[in-house]
């Protein structure tokens, strides 16, 4: 409840807003001056009126000072503003990204944050045990103890908790999350100690992890100045992380045409995603989003108008996508569209034989039971089977990348190119595929050689 103490010819209105993390009061004030021509009695009834006011407003988060805490700014902009502003993948990363953040600046007042405060936090994230994602990796033979035990993979991995993917994984020698490694350790009745080994503690995080820091703390004091807490936004006064640029991974022609060949062994589903992902350069949750109905065959044309995403609270979902230009229809080669025909032939079939268990979502590309597809099942598999075909070492999304890669090489306009990839802005096609136009260019130097050379003698 606000208490109203008059002072002089003024009132002075505080509000007990709860308490910091360290158990300290959060007290807010205003003082409120009444008009001249006021009685005692009217100013008395009208302060404990702007009393009332006030107090409402602290309660709904729309009063702001410069001396709150950084960490108390984020939490009201994380639920008042990027809540309601961002889209969902984006709004999860925020919230990983905060605590970090917190632990460092959280304390500090927004009226008190200097630059210095932000590049020492930048020091401190670039040095060695930063790291949360450090991963473990199985000591011993994971199927020599499930022959042990009598016991499958398929059966160990519904006691443990985790999926085939995990034990695969630790049967290749490959690592696991801490998440996964505790439960295979708890359904093997052992400390994971014991049967894992650390990886990657010494790790550092990327410059460009940190940039991403840089840009979520200046976003947020960018809206204290324009919510007028903050005159200006100490974020300007500091160089953000100098980020190198890394060259996209890509396929080559001929590599390209070697995954094709290695798919002719492959189940349907995996052949046409794969297929599809090389013809069309979409990206993973855009070709999760498909339905039948954005597939128009008659004149060779795909409509990406969504995405199918997953996040951990929320299981998979649909999105909008990218940004307003990656809504876009582009026309798609006829080997492509064959591809998606007798697919849905398949699909047909697989509908018929499951009768009342296939559940009528509409996409193109979905779980055994007719369910929206999870996007991390299809990346699991383009790994294995990258490696079981001894492939060059890329992910799915290098698959977008070649695809834009060849269609630069080919003579392709990069203003098409990027309407087709659905980018906002031309310079981000340029600027990933700088090395693509180079190469376009000096083959169109060789050209021009080839032209021209019998004319100058």
């Amino acid at each position: 409840m606000a208490t109203v103490k008059r002072r002089g010819g003024s009132y002075s209105i505080r509000v007990s807003c709860g308490y910091d993390v360290n158990g300290k009061q959060i007290i807010k004030s205003m003082t409120w001056k009444p008009q001249p021509d006021m009685s005692a009695a009217q100013a008395e009834k009208e302060a404990q009126r702007q009393a009332v006011l006030f107090e409402e407003k602290c309660r709904t988060g729309q009063v702001l000072q410069g001396n709150v805490r950084f960490a108390d700014f984020a939490e009201i902009w994380l639920r008042d503003y990027a809540a309601k502003q961002v889209r969902a993948t984006t709004f999860d990363r925020y919230k990983s990204m905060l605590p970090r953040i917190n632990a460092s600046i959280g304390h500090i007042r927004l009226d008190r944050l200097q630059p210095h405060h932000l590049l020492q936090f930048y020091d401190n994230l670039a040095e060695t045990g930063v790291r949360e994602d450090s991963k473990q990796r199985f000591k011993g033979d994971l199927k020599a103890m499930l022959r042990a035990r009598s016991t499958t993979k398929t059966a160990f991995a519904a006691q443990a908790g985790v999926s085939l993917t995990v034990l695969n994984s630790i049967t290749q020698g490959k690592n696991v999350s801490p998440e996964s490694a505790a439960r295979v350790s708890a359904a093997l009745g052992q400390p994971v100690s014991a049967l894992f080994d650390p990886v990657g503690e010494d790790r550092r995080l990327s410059a460009k992890t940190i940039l991403h820091h840089h840009r979520l703390i200046s976003v947020i004091l960018q809206t204290a100045v324009e919510w007028q807490v903050l005159f200006s936004n100490p974020c300007d006064r500091v160089k953000p992380p100098r980020v190198e640029h890394k060259e996209a991974r890509y396929l080559d022609e001929k590599q390209a045409m070697e995954v094709m060949q290695a798919l002719e062994g492959e189940d349907i589903q995996n052949r046409t995603i794969i297929k599809v992902l090389l013809y069309t350069g979409m990206r993973r949750g855009e070709l999760c989003g498909l339905t039948w109905a954005d597939i128009d065959f008659e004149k060779s044309i795909i409509h990406i108008q969504r995405s199918s995403l997953y996040l951990a609270d929320k299981g998979i979902f649909e999105d909008e996508t990218k940004n307003a230009t990656s809504r876009r229809s582009i026309k798609v080669p006829t080997d492509a569209m064959r591809a998606l025909q007798l697919f849905q032939e398949w699909q047909d079939q697989q509908i018929y034989l499951l009768g009342d268990q296939w559940q009528a979502s509409g996409r193109v590309f979905t779980s055994w039971n007719g369910a929206p597809i999870h996007p991390d099942t299809i990346s699991g598999w383009f790994s294995h089977f990258i490696e079981k075909h001894n492939l060059p070492d890329i992910s799915l999304h290098s698959l977008r990348h070649t695809n834009a890669t060849l269609l630069i090489a080919a003579g392709t306009n990069l203003q098409t190119v990027a309407a087709r990839l659905g980018h906002s802005s031309i310079n981000t096609t340029a600027k990933i595929y700088a090395h693509a136009i180079q190469a376009a260019d000096a083959a169109a130097a060789d050209t021009l050689q080839d032209l021209l050379h019998p004319l100058a003698q």
